[in-house]
């Protein structure tokens, strides 16, 4: 894994993304740390991807178009249709190219943190809560509730998140990508399947018998 310094990453982005962007970014970084922690996941891991998962976020269209092709990301008609969609699987490019990160784990993540992935890693899970959730999105109710369900139950916070995006999308009348449905679904299985295993556990198998 790169110990890459932290200021390179910081010199980076104070050239190539604007500072309320770089506001978000140490934002997510932080939120990344903290889940990360809060799971016993790696925070090196998650503060990398924290940092880097918007290196691609200001690249213009023709540039995001023209690496996914290089690099053989598949393109469907709405990712040509809205670009900007592939900032986050060409920010993993960049972060591979520009910063040698050949951490597959972090690349994912980066990857991921937009529109989300069936079988997520956990860590792919907080970086994509994270972009969602960090402080600077604001301080409504929703939000402040989605954020205390990151430290309780990992899949039920991308689910209700993903649909508190969903939602937002449709209110908006814009366009939704498939993989991001794919994901609120996965999402919700898992956590379905995980309210199943823990209420034929022994000890609620126990406490139901009373």
């Amino acid at each position: 894994m790169s110990h890459l310094p932290r200021s390179q990453i910081l010199d980076w982005l104070s050239v190539h993304v604007p500072p309320p962007r770089i506001q978000h970014i140490l934002g997510v970084e932080q939120m990344a740390v903290e889940l990360a922690d809060y799971y016993q996941l790696n925070r090196h891991q998650a503060q990398l991807a924290g940092l880097m998962h918007d290196l691609a976020k200001y690249y213009p269209p023709q540039l995001l178009l023209e690496m996914a092709r290089t690099h053989n990301i598949s393109l469907d008609p709405i990712l040509l249709a809205h670009p900007h969609l592939l900032h986050a699987d060409v920010g993993a490019i960049v972060a591979c190219e520009e910063f040698n990160i050949k951490d597959e784990e972090i690349l994912t993540a980066i990857a991921n943190h937009t529109l989300g992935r069936p079988e997520m890693s956990p860590l792919s899970c907080i970086i994509f809560l994270a972009d969602c959730l960090e402080p600077s999105r604001g301080n409504t109710a929703t939000l402040n509730t989605l954020r205390s369900l990151c430290f309780q139950s990992l899949y039920k916070a991308v689910w209700q998140t993903c649909d508190d995006t969903l939602q937002y999308l449709m209110k908006m009348s814009l366009v939704i990508h498939p993989r991001a449905i794919l994901t609120r679904n996965w999402a919700l299985s898992i956590h379905k399947q995980q309210l199943s295993t823990d209420n034929q556990s022994p000890d609620a198998q126990s406490m139901t018998s009373h």
